[in-house]
């Protein structure tokens, strides 16, 4: 057997003025063939887990193309077909393959293409035709859509989140794909979209650990392949908008559609629970002040990059400085500026800096300040966490700078945290911290969790807060609660 290996992955923030083009994807990964396999064996990532699986069972790969961008913007439409025109290349110059396998996200969205998934499987099937058998790695923050249902046949997509679990989809698809070509299975996939948006919350707390239990119960039934609740993207001003459920079974339609139906009909039963009351930064400093543990670990979730934001919101680091906080740190401010003032000045050096807030006004205006340089970086590491362990980052030229007992760490290339790493690479050990601050909403849980028995989610005006009321949502479908009663 041959397998074809791609991976396109983008998740768009539709509010974020932070348009995205061909340098923000070749930033982060615009591998080809033999590069894209070598940019993810043994990472623990959809396309880590493909190859690897693949390996194991001795199934050929080809890998044709792959490219990635940090959530940003909306895609520029000279991107997106690039991006297509690429991927439907390295299929079309493969002479001999029994599958395809193609790691996507499912919240893409292009200048005129709201679904850029579904459009690109859509063209796949129209040049290789529905006998080859087309299985796709989706987010858990997909917004599952009609298309990329008719247009796959096989979808796995995470149960957990953080998404520690994404390395064993890829491995997932690949069986899925080696079944359907023996003709073991004839996979049926079910959707049903539930009208629900909601925010980021954590798998391993209620209501999603009981829905995932709901899956996992539902997958011992005969016939059933997967179940699988998708928490959508609710950034994304599209009518797809919102969570979903899909089900696969073996052949077995109305089975498939029982299965979705029900499992749709208890999320909504449970819809107040995914929105519990987060404090403010200055509530979250002042819980974070008030317990025993140490290190405290503060994120701040409406400025996380991994969502789309520009990462370099000073709300929570403003309320850092107006307590005089000792033994705190945070991590990270995009700001290329003031990474370059300190590396222009050096490592010891006094510096005045106009730090953060320079892309909008929503997630706080820029701190003037006189910092000392600690520490000076490349800003390249390996990541540690279980969630893409082996990842190689590079976040630009950074710096450890210090105002008071705060230690502020600024890169140049945006990012959320998902590890202990960035604070280690500038000479940071958070276990001897009181407060460690950083942007992230969930992610970073899988690293931390283990370090701290006290995490506190703080959030404010940001392009990743919790309160769906406060972006101008005109695409949606409506009535979708939380905006209407339903």
């Amino acid at each position: 057997m041959q397998f074809i290996i791609g991976q396109v992955i983008h998740e768009t923030n539709t509010f974020s003025s932070l348009r995205t083009a061909e340098p923000q994807f070749r930033e982060t990964e615009w591998a080809y063939r033999e590069q894209l396999a070598e940019n993810h064996r043994g990472v623990r990532d959809y396309a880590g887990g493909m190859l690897s699986e693949a390996e194991r069972l001795g199934i050929g790969i080809i890998p044709i193309f792959g490219t990635a961008a940090c959530p940003s913007g909306i895609i520029a439409g000279p991107t997106y077909e690039t991006i297509k025109r690429e991927l439907l290349a390295g299929i079309e110059r493969t002479a001999a393959f029994d599958a395809i396998c193609l790691a996507l996200h499912g919240a893409g969205v292009a200048e005129g293409v709201e679904d850029i998934e579904g459009d690109l499987l859509q063209a796949v099937r129209r040049l290789v035709g529905r006998e080859v058998p087309i299985v796709v790695t989706l987010d858990l923050h997909a917004n599952v859509t009609p298309l990329m249902v008719e247009q796959a046949d096989v979808i796995v997509g995470n149960y957990l989140y953080p998404h520690t679990d994404s390395y064993e989809c890829g491995q997932e698809a690949i069986v899925f794909a080696r079944r359907m070509v023996e003709g073991s299975i004839r996979p049926v996939m079910r959707l049903v979209k539930p009208p629900l948006m909601i925010p980021t919350i954590g798998s391993s707390v209620s209501p999603i650990n009981t829905i995932n239990e709901c899956c996992r119960q539902y997958e011992q039934e005969e016939h059933v392949l997967d179940c699988t609740f998708y928490h959508g993207f609710p950034l994304a001003d599209i009518a797809a908008a919102g969570v979903a459920v899909l089900t696969i079974t073996n052949g077995q339609a109305a089975l498939a559609e029982r299965i979705a139906a029900e499992l749709a009909g208890k999320v909504m039963e449970w819809k107040i629970s995914f929105f519990p009351k987060y404090p403010s930064p200055a509530e979250g400093i002042a819980l974070a002040l008030q317990s025993a543990s140490r290190p405290v670990v503060i994120n701040e979730t409406s400025d996380n990059p991994g969502a789309g934001t520009p990462g370099d919101g000073t709300h929570l680091l403003r309320a850092m400085l107006e307590h005089s906080l000792q033994d705190a740190c945070m991590a990270f401010i995009c700001d290329p500026e003031t990474a370059e003032a300190a590396h222009q000045a050096g490592a010891g050096a006094w510096i005045d800096v106009r730090l953060g807030g320079k892309t909008d006004t929503m997630h706080g205006s820029p701190l003037h300040l006189r910092v000392y340089v600690k520490a000076l970086t490349d800003g390249k590491f390996i990541t540690s966490s279980p969630m893409g362990k082996g990842t190689r980052v590079d976040l630009g030229k950074s710096a450890r700078l210090q105002a008071g007992g705060c230690d502020i760490i600024v890169c140049s290339v945006r990012n959320q945290v998902f590890d202990e790493q960035i604070f280690l690479l500038h000479g940071i050990d958070v276990r001897q911290m009181k407060i460690v601050a950083l942007k992230s909403s969930q992610h970073f849980r899988a690293s931390f969790e283990p370090l701290t028995d006290h995490i506190i989610t703080v959030d404010s005006p940001g392009l990743s807060r919790m309160d769906f009321t406060s972006f101008p949502y005109q695409r949606v479908r409506r009535p979708i609660y939380p905006l209407d009663a339903v």
